[in-house]
């Protein structure tokens, strides 16, 4: 860890499976009439491994097959590259995937473990809420059209948005306080 020079950034990471099991949700009907919508049942999936950032709604997102120790090994050597002049602290849950053994955490990376069975002190578990908010009642034939609509939706969900999410009054104070 010595040597280390670069801006000090905070990012929080997390992982979330999107399927082609429809994702449902309240529908806007007139007065008396019942809210119908087609669902399906189709378990193949697909994972979006993210991270975003605070303090500017800067966000880098990859999709793999599988969440396993593999794929997030690959997401923090991809993480690693994208920032490669900066020293990134990544807050993430502990799921076994980010703990493994043999994980070779890039020299540019710090994480930060969040306490146990506590989402809620993420802020990415929200913006995985409103990137599954827009895919609600979409009924894709297979993984190649969900592809292209969780594409639409990334591409939909600007900087700005992501900030305007994650970026939460009692965090943004801490960062300023530590200089970040």
């Amino acid at each position: 860890m010595l040597g280390l020079q670069g801006q000090v950034r905070y990012f929080c990471e997390d992982e979330t499976r999107i399927g082609l099991k429809t994702i449902s949700g309240r529908k806007i009907t007139a007065k008396g009439v019942k809210p119908q919508g087609k669902v399906q049942w189709q378990f193949k999936a697909t994972y979006l491994y993210g991270i975003v950032e605070p303090a500017t709604g800067d966000h880098f997102f990859y999709e793999f097959t599988h969440l396993n120790s593999e794929c997030f090994q690959v997401f923090l050597d991809l993480v690693s590259e994208q920032y490669k002049d900066c020293i990134l602290i990544i807050q993430l849950d502990q799921a076994g995937a980010h703990k493994a053994k043999r994980l070779k955490l890039p020299h540019n990376i710090i994480l930060l473990f969040q306490p146990s069975h506590a989402p809620e002190t993420n802020p990415i578990e929200r913006v995985w809420q409103h990137f599954k908010l827009g895919l609600r009642w979409q009924l894709p034939k297979d993984l190649d059209e969900l592809r292209l609509l969780m594409h639409a939706r990334l591409e939909a969900m600007t900087q700005a948005v992501i900030a305007s999410i994650v970026g939460w009054r009692s965090i943004l104070d801490a960062l300023s306080v530590a200089g970040l």
